[in-house]
């Protein structure tokens, strides 16, 4: 999923002050310009600092959805809102400022792990959603700033509801999801910078080794699942778990491509919307991966 930044502002805000101002208006234009005087009083009862945000929060930022903030209008998670704050962690004070693409980088690691948490089936996400962080600034790292908010908000328009799902999950719907979504982060965790297994074969090796070992995890946790398509998904994985280990102990770029083609395929998302359906998740392919896979 894209991971874009809004950076934290440069300091808080001690007070926020709402300009209702109301020109001269004839009769007919009273009442719009009271209405517009009540909608301007409510959004700034709702001003809040970015350093105040928690967990659950969902609002609406001021201005642009990227860039420098230094408040949002906090919103009743029912009516239409930009984003929400599905997770928070804080950065080692230990350390000297990473450098604006060294917090970009901790958040890009960080975010997608605590999201889950909060959010954990990624395919039940309301469409045009993604992964964004609000993180300190080099000017707010030096008083002590260290919070990074992660936050999924729609690249246009708004959603409705909370996104808060991990409570109301089954205990083997969370199995799946638990599973599921730690082999796609250890795909993607350990994606080689070159293009080609023949520049760096020892990194794709890496890469299939740790694939190989989540898809362990994955088929253990789904042996204590019912279900006739987990079943079958089950046996899929297994299949797919022994090509990754052929792919990591590929001799060379040859043997490693006769593994990896049908290792990947069988990791193909589109593989376990049946399963998916038999435990009562969303079986709807984000369109990012379902692109992946398409080729």
């Amino acid at each position: 999923m894209m991971v874009r930044a809004q950076y934290r502002s440069l300091r808080g805000i001690s007070a926020v002050a709402a300009l209702l101002a109301i020109g001269a208006v004839g009769c007919s234009d009273v009442s719009d310009a009271v209405d517009s005087a009540k909608d301007g009083a409510k959004k700034a009862a709702r001003q809040r600092s970015v350093f105040s945000l928690d967990i659950g929060d969902c609002y609406n930022p001021n201005g642009k959805a990227e860039g420098t903030a230094y408040a949002v209008e906090i919103v009743p998670c029912d009516e239409a809102h930009e984003g929400q704050v599905v997770g928070e962690f804080a950065i080692d004070k230990g350390k000297e400022y990473p450098g604006d693409d060294g917090v970009s980088t901790i958040a890009d690691n960080r975010c997608p792990v605590e999201a889950q948490k909060y959010a954990p089936d990624t395919w039940a996400l309301p469409k045009g959603v993604a992964l964004f962080y609000y993180t300190p600034t080099k000017e707010s790292w030096a008083t002590g700033d260290r919070a990074v908010s992660c936050t999924y908000t729609a690249e246009k328009g708004t959603f409705s509801g909370s996104l808060d799902t991990a409570k109301s999950l089954k205990p083997e719907q969370n199995t799946y999801l638990k599973g599921s979504n730690a082999v796609y982060e250890a795909l993607w965790a350990n994606q080689p910078e070159k293009d080609t297994v023949e520049d760096d074969l020892a990194g794709y090796k890496t890469q299939a080794k740790a694939v190989a070992a989540a898809l362990d995890a994955h088929v253990k946790g789904l042996d204590g699942i019912e279900g006739t398509e987990v079943g079958k998904l089950r046996a899929t994985l297994t299949k797919a778990s022994g090509n990754w280990k052929k792919a990591a102990n590929a001799a060379d770029a040859d043997a490693f491509y006769i593994a990896y083609d049908p290792a990947f395929t069988d990791i193909d998302p589109s593989k376990s919307v049946a399963a998916r359906k038999e435990l009562g998740l969303a079986t709807t392919v984000p369109a990012d991966e379902a692109e992946v896979w398409a080729g």
